[in-house]
């Protein structure tokens, strides 16, 4: 096929023939080293390893996993967290993800946020109409919305009252709160009251994992208090969903919890192996050294458009010796204390936070450690809405 591209700053142009072939599927079968930089990597066999190993961790218990789709936004690995097992279907965080998760298939979905106004309103609704599409809310201007689209479109919408058990975000701070909302979405047409929507999101990088624990099932309990609330005004209560990968332990030391949204134990990221290295880190961005300015320093192709630092500056996997001295550039990273790198040298650098850097990319390589075996489009990247 033939595509005309832009040719010297747009002034001009030129006929360039493309092969039927796409680029992905070039690259299928070739060394990891070949992949033009800056890449988002995906190691298939670590994250194979925590699919397989948060799985098993639900395997036979009430509560089960809610993977969390933010974390990638990828649908090819959200289908595979689904085929390892003990997961009842997808959590995201935005309703641009769900709508991406619903036109690939995916029938059960939480939106573990709130929306506001008629226009979501309205896309959610019209959801519901192919999948059950959950979403949190936390004010009756939120269950009219959703209320009156999903009327009009004659569906019935599931709702969770959010409650704020620590966090200080969004949510309902009281069982009287959150009684007061559930009496307006029983009193609301088109939807319905599904249960609570609790995140301890305060807790998951607490180093110390006796802290951490104490401190998650504790305000946990917050929301299982609130459910024994609502119950006992003769109102039945569906589930509790809630939780992240640092306490997926909690399953077994909450009672009446029945789903956990953990999401970055499928690609993990430095940070949060800190805090909990029971999961292997899957992703990585490759990057190839740009330039040698001085001895000892060396210049990478990825900057904060490819790679995200929110939690901290990168690290390079293999190399605890270097130090990145300089990460605050778009596209440049400068690394100091190097080995011998060479000018187009390539090598793997870890993010501090997986879930911002998947979203800065469009595709994720996913190899075997030394050859790329596939890649997958992250069709959510840059969903925000």
């Amino acid at each position: 096929m033939t595509r005309r591209v832009p040719v010297g700053g747009g002034t001009g142009w030129k006929l360039r023939m493309m092969n039927a072939m796409t680029h992905e599927d070039v690259l299928i079968g070739r060394s990891v080293l070949e992949v033009d930089t800056p890449a988002l990597l995906l190691d298939q066999g670590a994250c194979d390893r925590n699919l397989r190993k948060m799985a098993d961790a639900f395997a036979g218990h009430h509560c089960q996993l809610r993977p969390h789709f933010k974390n990638h936004k990828c649908t090819a690995l959200a289908r595979r967290q689904l085929e390892a097992g003990s997961a009842v279907g997808m959590t995201c965080a935005k309703l641009s993800e769900a709508e991406v998760l619903v036109a690939h298939g995916f029938d059960d979905v939480l939106i573990a946020n709130q929306i506001v106004g008629p226009g979501k309103a309205q896309r959610l609704a019209t959801l519901n109409r192919t999948a059950v599409v959950r979403v949190a809310v936390d004010s009756p201007d939120q269950v009219k919305w959703i209320g009156v689209a999903a009327a009009t479109e004659g569906v019935t919408v599931p709702l969770l009252v959010e409650v704020d058990i620590g966090m200080g975000r969004c949510g309902v701070t009281s069982a009287e709160a959150t009684l007061d909302l559930v009496r307006e979405i029983q009193a609301c047409q088109g939807v319905s009251f599904w249960g609570l929507q609790a995140f301890e999101g305060h807790t998951p990088y607490v180093n110390d994992p006796d802290e951490r624990g104490r401190t998650a099932v504790a305000s946990m309990q917050v929301a299982v208090d609130v459910r024994r609330a609502v119950e006992a005004s003769g109102v039945p209560v569906q589930g509790i969903s809630g939780g992240c990968t640092s306490n997926y332990g909690i399953a077994d030391l909450v009672d009446r919890l029945d789903e956990l949204q953990c999401g970055t134990y499928a690609t993990m990221d430095w940070r949060y192996q800190q805090a909990i290295p029971d999961f292997e880190i899957a992703l990585t961005v490759l990057v190839s050294v740009l330039s040698r300015p001085r001895g000892g320093t060396a210049i990478c192709d990825v900057g904060l458009k490819g790679m995200a630092a929110d939690f901290g500056t990168p690290q390079i996997k293999g190399h605890p010796e270097v130090e990145i001295a300089h990460f605050l550039s778009e596209e440049h990273m400068t690394v100091q204390k190097t080995p011998d790198w060479r000018v187009g040298d390539k090598v793997q650098a870890i993010s501090s936070h997986a879930c911002s850097t998947c979203n800065l990319h469009r595709r994720m390589i996913v190899h075997d450690g030394a050859k790329v075996t596939a890649v997958w489009p992250i069709e959510a990247s840059g969903c925000l809405t």
